[in-house]
Formats: structure tokens, sequence, C-alpha cells
């Protein structure tokens, strides 16, 4: 007998992993991810105790400027050649107030992996779209420091500001779609 599972995946087309860090101080840059991947299992209802697992391919970076986004490839910031991957995998997931959830997990990026928190308002499910989907939505929002992922480059500026800030603002809106995976069970 087969016993279906559900999981959840997420929808590209209502998914953006974005990012914003300091410029010289006075403005932000911000940039994307365009290629990721991203899966939810187990937990209630509400996504409390699910585990997940976001793997964001590094050299789809956008932020709208071909020469910026070189840059951030090579071996000063993503190091692509030998980090073809950015992953996150969750340690805990859990409601903090209504809609709002604390995510802790493990953020490996540029060779290292250390602990980050994340914050998460949950949008909610639609439990029939007009394609007859199940979808779930999210806003998760953090800030890390790229130092801890060993990524030092900068440039200082007469004025004695950094080119570059060292806290980066995370931003991810993500919509999930429900999907069945067919889990053959001992007869």
């Amino acid at each position: 007998m087969t016993k279906q599972d559900y999981s959840w995946v997420f929808e590209h087309g209502h998914c953006k992993i974005g990012f914003s860090v300091s410029h010289f101080g006075i403005s932000e840059t911000e940039g994307q991810f365009r290629k990721f991947e991203g899966t939810i299992s187990g937990g209630d209802d509400d996504f409390a105790g699910s585990e997940i697992e976001v793997i964001i391919d590094p050299k789809s970076v956008d932020t709208d400027v071909e020469q910026r986004d070189e840059h951030l490839k090579s071996a000063d910031f993503f190091d692509i050649d030998l980090y073809p991957h950015i992953i996150f995998r969750s340690t805990g997931y859990r409601r903090v107030e209504g809609r709002t959830f604390a995510l802790e997990g493990d953020l490996t990026m540029h060779g290292v992996t250390k602990p980050v928190a994340l914050n998460v308002q949950y949008g909610g499910i639609v439990p029939k779209d007009p394609f007859g989907n199940t979808k779930a939505g999210f806003k998760v929002t953090g800030v890390i420091n790229r130092k801890d992922w060993n990524m030092t480059w900068n440039n200082i500026l007469d004025v004695g500001g950094l080119a570059v800030g060292n806290e980066v603002s995370i931003v991810a809106n993500i919509e999930l779609l429900k999907v069945q995976s067919p889990t053959l069970q001992p007869a």
C-alpha cells in the first residue's frame, strides 16, 4: 500500500531571495539570486517544527550591474568556482506570536557554516488556487555579517568609511506549492 506524504516546494514565479548592503555608508545596494530551490517537509499545519532546506546558486546573483555581479562571483566574495552553492538548513522553526515565527538554521556560504536566526511572517494558506493548487506564503527577514563567512574584501574611503557594509539584510518573499510524493510503506 502506498501512503501519500506531502511536502512543499518553492513556486519560482512567486519567490524572491534578495539582499541589501550599505554602500559608502550613505545608501543601500540591493540584489537578488535568480536560481534557487527550496523544500519544506514535516511540521504542523502552520509549519511549526518543519524541516526547511534552501539551496541558492550564487552564480545567479543579480544587482542590475554586470561588473558588480562579476566581482561578487569572484574570490573576493562568493568565490563561485570553489563554492558553487549557498545552503540553508533549518534547526528550528517556532511560533513567536500570531503569524510571526522564529527560524533558526545553519547557513553554509563561502566554505563556512554558521548558525543564523531569521524572522518569518506567515501569510497563510490558500487551499485551492484557480489551478487547483494549495499554496502558502511567507516573508523572511534577517541580518547577517558577511565577515562571519570570510567575505572581508573592502575599500576604506578617504573619509574613513567602508565602501561595502559588513551587515547584509536578507529579505525573501516565498510562495510554496504543496506537492504529493508517494512513499512506499513496508507490507
